[in-house]
């Protein structure tokens, strides 16, 4: 079957003429303009009303080919082969946890959908160069976003109804799909569910190392919740000054510092949950198995990852937090 299908070519864009091709093309994929089976114009009719060299259409041709998007039978031309949309994932690192929200992510896709994934390494210039060179070659965008002034505008390029923000509310707009933890007062909620636990301890300290990028309005409901509950505190922010004293309990947002914690508990014969306490941010699938078990105030990926997908594949706006829990083990 034949499409009434036409490219638009914008020469004056940065953007190759030959990638403008193949974006046009997964888009009318995505977008339903274009179906399994139907027939795509020629090369000599795109050269000719398009004014581009047969190169330049071959070359898009074949990308797509390699995609698996398009076909070609002699004599008869290309063809839609397949209803393939791609995504675009862009995560800030690599951890334990962010496997979690991918694997549950890929999981709940349709077949026909094919996810690629970025890092931004908390670096703007990285960022915008994922975001501009992605534009007009994905079906949805989901994006975690992070506290950079230029987040928001390098976003404007994408469509919202194509846009998912995820996991930190920072730099969103009114208008924007997100799928949000909370950072502050769920975080304090969840202190309270372990009061009776931290009342075993003289004191609690917060260890927020420098290299964390973690949300520091963490750190204003933590004073809350000492001073609410009269707690003796304080905060950390230097390694040099984590050394461990027996009778406080500690809470951290970095494994890093769970790995020294272990290491100084092993030196100075410190019994967690005993001698000492620990609270991890972010549930891990081996925190569990960990010595005797971590304790974590944590969101629930695996949940932020189905709701993501949710986005993907309902094509319905989406606007939701996800729960953070207290998940009590023998370190605190």
């Amino acid at each position: 079957m034949k499409s009434n299908f036409t490219f638009k070519i914008n020469h004056e864009s940065d953007i190759p003429k030959y990638q403008q091709l193949v974006n046009s093309i997964n888009n009318a994929i995505a977008e339903n303009i274009l179906a399994k089976g139907q027939l795509l114009p020629s090369v000599n009719s795109i050269c000719q009303k398009n004014k581009l060299s047969r190169d330049t259409v071959f070359k898009a041709y074949s990308i797509l080919k390699e995609q698996k998007l398009i076909d070609s039978v002699p004599n008869k031309g290309y063809f839609v082969a397949g209803e393939t949309r791609k995504v675009l994932l862009v995560l800030d690192t690599f951890k334990a946890y962010k496997e979690v929200l991918y694997h549950s992510f890929i999981d709940n896709l349709a077949d026909n959908i094919i996810v690629d994934v970025q890092f931004h390494h908390y670096n703007i210039d990285n960022f915008k160069t994922i975001i501009n060179n992605s534009i007009g070659k994905y079906y949805k965008y989901v994006v975690m976003n992070f506290d950079d002034k230029e987040v928001a505008s390098t976003l404007t390029s994408i469509s919202n109804e194509k846009l998912l923000l995820i996991d930190w509310n920072i730099h969103s707009k009114s208008k924007n799909n997100y799928v949000f933890q909370d950072f502050g007062k769920a975080f304090y909620d969840a202190l309270k569910q372990g009061e009776d636990l931290f009342k075993k301890y003289k004191e609690i300290i917060f260890v927020y190392p420098s290299f964390t990028y973690h949300p520091k309005e963490t750190l204003d409901y933590f004073k809350k919740f000492c001073s609410d509950f009269n707690f003796k505190h304080k905060i950390i922010y230097k390694l040099s000054d984590f050394i461990l004293q027996e009778n406080t309990a500690y809470i951290s947002v970095s494994d890093r510092i769970l790995g020294i914690f272990l290491e100084q508990c092993r030196e100075k014969k410190l019994e967690p949950g005993k001698d000492i306490g620990f609270l991890s941010y972010n549930e891990t699938p081996m925190k569990k198995f960990i010595y005797k078990g971590i304790s974590v105030v944590t969101t629930d990926f695996n949940q932020l990852g189905i709701k993501a997908a949710e986005f993907v594949t309902k094509d319905e706006p989406l606007k939701t937090y996800v729960p953070t829990n207290l998940i009590i083990r023998e370190s605190l």
